[in-house]
């Protein structure tokens, strides 16, 4: 796969994360574009790359809000300005500590939500934010085959009566159909999945007499085919990057769709057929496997990124293709760009193929 991308500033101190400004802005339209039509809101998850700056490019684009995976994600933003966060997450509010840190988003974010899928979980949140002069709003998760959180939908409705008595604002539900990630045929059928479950948990809040008001999917492999009745929201993440595994999945057309790419420089060409680079773990996460490599290097034709330390990664070059030398500044396309973005304190900026700044991973590490 042969392809020339963006290169990364001269000089540029590596490994480094770098992002194309040209492309995820274009990303960013694509699918604002794309669900505006289908009339379904947008509320973009952060967790792909845990940006202010970012984040304010895809709320002028359009979207109504953004998602977070944390209590901490969301303080980030919060402080930043951002009014309408939802917490896409389980959270667990049994903790003292973390408890207060919802109480305190509830209490002072204009338009906040968060995930919940037991009775359990439902207790601890209105504990912590009883006595608030409103309920905290919540969103049942049910499971549309993903099988990693959620209540079954045909359960939905019993879930929401009983956050309802506990004093909770039912806003309505969520769900996440990560098994449409595994293959291209399994994108329209995740998708199919998310509406299936979505409408069997609305048969059951119904039985209850609990009105949904929100229904809200994800993810960016799903967008495309889920974007419509009964959905109202979706919250792709990995849409305004890319990576290659969604080139792969045909969620994009082509690597010239990626939008954050890394920097990595050749340190040993000491063993035949292979070069070693400063890309490992640390840097690309351990996203990969045997089969499909660790991440893409677009201008060397036929290598493969076929292991990663921590610290470095060996990168396979054919016979009959010249190795690049020690020192030599490569181009890696991540597998996933999720976990690549929150490995790194800030991004080196691209607009034009030329650097004009970097900006800082501001929800980097903000985990719990």
């Amino acid at each position: 796969m042969s392809l020339v991308l963006p290169e990364p500033p001269s000089g540029i101190e590596t490994p480094a994360v770098y992002i194309d400004l040209d492309v995820v802005d274009a990303n960013i339209e694509r699918m604002q574009a794309s669900l505006a039509h289908s009339g379904v809101s947008l509320g973009p998850h952060m967790k792909s790359h845990k940006s202010v700056n970012l984040a304010r490019r895809q709320l002028e684009a359009g979207a109504a809000g953004i998602t977070v995976s944390s209590v901490g994600e969301a303080e980030v933003f919060a402080e930043a300005g951002f009014d309408d966060i939802f917490v896409a997450y389980t959270v667990w509010a049994g903790n003292p500590l973390r408890g207060k840190r919802i109480r305190d988003l509830h209490e002072h974010v204009r338009s906040f939500s968060i995930g919940v899928d037991s009775v359990a979980g439902a207790q601890q949140l209105a504990l912590a934010t009883q006595g608030s002069p409103r309920p905290l709003r919540v969103l049942v998760e049910i499971d549309s085959g993903a099988h990693r959180t959620g209540v079954p939908p045909h359960e939905a409705g019993d879930l929401a009566a009983e956050c309802l008595r506990l004093g909770l604002d039912v806003a309505g539900i969520f769900t996440y159909a990560g098994h449409a990630g595994k293959s291209r045929d399994a994108r329209p059928e995740g998708a199919a999945d998310e509406v299936q479950a979505a409408e069997q948990a609305i048969a059951s809040f119904s039985a209850q007499g609990v009105p949904v008001g929100i229904v809200s999917a994800g993810s960016t492999p799903t967008a495309h085919f889920s974007s419509r009745a009964p959905m109202t929201e979706l919250r792709p993440g990995e849409y305004i990057f890319n990576d290659a595994d969604n080139v792969r999945l045909g969620t994009c057309e082509s690597l010239a769709d990626v939008g954050l790419l890394v920097a990595t420089t050749v340190v040993s060409t000491a063993v035949e057929g292979q070069v070693i680079i400063d890309a490992g773990t640390k840097v690309l996460g351990r996203e990969g496997n045997p089969d499909k490599g660790f991440g893409l290097v677009p201008s060397i034709p036929g290598s493969f990124l076929r292991l990663l330390n921590e610290h470095h990664g060996y990168l396979s070059i054919p016979d009959g293709v010249e190795r690049p030398s020690v020192g030599d500044v490569l181009t890696v396309v991540p597998n996933h760009a999720c976990p690549v973005a929150n490995l790194f304190d800030e991004y080196v900026v691209l607009r034009g193929g030329s650097g004009i700044g970097r900006w800082p991973v501001d929800a980097r590490g903000h985990l719990s």
